[in-house]
């Protein structure tokens, strides 16, 4: 795994495909919020759910990045030279604590619930990546980062108008359609499930899961 952030600032609603799939309006800025540190795991490292905390643990395919140098109100035509490279992650939800509680951290940041991958590379454009996540094999999510409502470039800059992004700070970019909560009938994480996030030309990640 990477060096452990300073902090992990997520985005949500940030796919045109996922604000369908829940029936959502498009958000007029950036949705942000945070996951704490120590959510944090790697590839190949067990997603725990913790039974008598939660019931509906999703997955979410995200493309990370991460932050080179400190950030403070970058325009949004430079900011792409603050990205030291990007990664994988798996924004992994505990929904009923999510929806129960109105704002998302707790849900978000329960032990273990932020897959990250290892390694950092270089992209020509982040916004032409495709995403996938298979569940057991089967494929769950596949998507495109051209479905962003918010770019990177134009994450990075609202972010740093409003507060300073250091160095090694990770940034969850959203996920796309094919959440289990908004499946027909829901499909929620259980015990003995294998999780296989990947994006294209960036890294994969492969989690199993257990209930403790």
């Amino acid at each position: 795994m990477i060096e452990k952030p300073g902090k992990i600032v997520a985005i949500g609603l940030n796919y045109m495909d996922h604000v369908r799939e829940s029936g959502m309006t498009p958000p007029d800025n950036p949705l942000v919020f945070s996951k704490f540190t120590t959510s944090l795991i790697g590839d190949g490292d067990e997603i725990r759910i913790p039974k008598g905390v939660t019931a509906r643990v999703d997955w979410e395919v995200e493309l990370a990045v991460v932050i080179d140098r400190d950030a403070r109100d970058v325009a949004e035509v430079d900011a792409l030279s603050y990205v030291r490279g990007y990664t994988v992650a798996n924004d992994v939800s505990a929904r009923d604590l999510q929806f129960a509680d109105v704002q998302w951290v707790r849900g978000k940041s329960l032990d273990t619930f932020c897959p990250l991958g290892s390694e950092l590379v270089q992209v020509d454009d982040p916004q032409n990546l495709r995403l996938t996540t298979k569940v057991n094999g089967e494929v769950v999510q596949d998507s495109n980062t051209s479905e962003m409502v918010f770019g990177v470039a134009q994450l990075i800059s609202f972010c740093s108008h409003s507060f300073t992004l250091e160095a090694g700070d990770v940034i969850l970019t959203g996920t796309p359609w094919g959440c289990g909560e908004f499946m027909e009938p829901r499909r929620s994480l259980k015990h003995g499930d294998v999780v296989e996030c990947e994006v294209e030309g960036v890294g994969a990640l492969r989690n199993p899961v257990v209930e403790v």
